[in-house]
């Protein structure tokens, strides 16, 4: 039996959009969450702008440990309708009117129940059928949230999926604690052979055939008729592209000989909050090829440096070092342009000592990538375990 989303709220509460500055509040200071804050699915409390000192803040629209958060607009509709549980989080941070905060009556359900059925692939689709909006901007009304129709659950039942679902949130972590030891000892390698190596310098211009911004978006740009993927910021980690949310644009034919990414290609971010993500590089395989990026990536393409290669050394302390001393900022977003990539310190090596650092780092990865592809494969069945649960199928453990 299904019923409406509301007959499970107490109230539904909006927020506020004022004009802020661009960076983020410090510890003391009052601001408004971005919807980036909630669009990865976990409540991210550094996505924030800050109040200006003329306004005076809205108490009652501070975000409470244990909120359940809604994004109720975004220019990518993948990303509409994405929920999350606040965990801890500092004080003085205020609603964006971007967002809605549902006040669950605990009563008859649960609130980290109440995020998986928001989050649950028939609620997902409902959104998707719901959405509506323009100059880019895709959104839900609150009247929309409350009428999504929803399994109901008897709240013991709620309790027992919680608890199940908790226990592959704990052995993920597990194993997502491993891979960040194996990554560090991984990296630690590759700087030693960097130091033996005993390597020249010279600059990035010199070596690479060409350093390219992406795409400029704009309202221009909303999918239409023939939407195109794209890579943005978050897409590049360290030395890897996530595809986990690839956003999509209406590009042009003539944008494709400019924009569209090839095997081998390199990227770089252009700007970032945190000074140590400032330039981080991963090379686009066949999965990326095709598709377009931003322009707040720059692209890297080279003659006789292996794009791995590349990669290894712009994530390496010696260039981290370089943005740091060249990088500032009065804005809380530290970035970087052509001239400054170009004049990065790069480092001279033959195709052998290339190839062979390169080896070592495959050799030293290989534990890292099986260790994700068991975090995968959890994911996978964590998400079957938990739709056929919410729909009834599943069969729980007795308490």
């Amino acid at each position: 039996m299904l019923k409406p989303l509301g007959s499970l709220l107490r109230d539904i509460e909006t927020g506020w959009s004022p004009a802020c500055e661009a960076y983020p509040p410090a510890d003391d200071e009052w601001g408004v969450i971005r919807v980036s804050a909630v669009t990865s699915g976990r409540f991210a409390p550094a996505e924030a702008k800050r109040l200006p000192l003329n306004l005076q803040p809205r108490p009652s629209l501070e975000i409470r440990s244990g909120d359940v958060l809604i994004a109720r607009a975004n220019g990518a509709r993948s990303l509409v309708g994405v929920a999350c549980r606040v965990g801890e989080t500092r004080p003085k941070l205020m609603l964006s009117d971007k967002i809605l905060r549902l006040v669950p009556d605990p009563g008859v359900v649960d609130p980290e129940f109440l995020v998986m059925l928001i989050s649950s692939d028939d609620v997902r689709q409902q959104i998707g059928n719901l959405l509506n909006g323009g100059s880019g901007q895709n959104n839900i009304s609150q009247a929309d949230v409350r009428g999504i129709l929803v399994p109901d659950v008897p709240l013991a039942e709620q309790r027992q999926v919680v608890a199940a679902h908790a226990a592959f949130e704990q052995r993920i972590a597990t194993l997502e604690r491993v891979v960040a030891k194996r990554i560090v000892m991984r990296d630690a390698l590759i700087e030693r052979l960097f130091a033996k190596s005993a390597l020249g310098l010279t600059c990035l211009g010199s070596v690479s055939q060409s350093i390219a911004a992406g795409i400029t978006l704009g309202s221009h740009r909303v999918p239409r008729q023939n939407p195109t993927g794209y890579l943005r910021v978050a897409n590049v980690r360290k030395g890897w592209i996530d595809l986990g949310d690839v956003a999509a644009l209406e590009a042009e034919e003539r944008d494709r000989p400019r924009y569209q990414l090839a095997t081998g290609d390199v990227l770089v971010v252009e700007g970032h909050a945190d000074p140590d993500q400032i330039g981080r590089s991963a090379v686009v395989s066949e999965r990326e090829s095709g598709l377009l990026y931003q322009n707040h990536l720059f692209r890297l393409r080279f003659n006789d440096v292996l794009p791995d290669f590349a990669v290894l050394w712009l994530n390496s302390s010696a260039v981290r070092g370089y943005w740091q001393s060249r990088c500032a900022t009065s804005s809380g977003l530290y970035t970087i342009n052509s001239r400054l990539l170009s004049d990065v310190p790069f480092a001279r090596a033959g195709l052998a000592t290339q190839q062979r650092i390169v080896e070592a780092h495959h050799a030293a990865n290989r534990s890292v990538e099986g260790l994700r592809r068991q975090i995968d494969k959890l994911r996978v069945v964590q998400h079957g375990f938990t739709e056929d649960s919410i729909n009834g199928v599943a069969c729980l453990p007795q308490p």
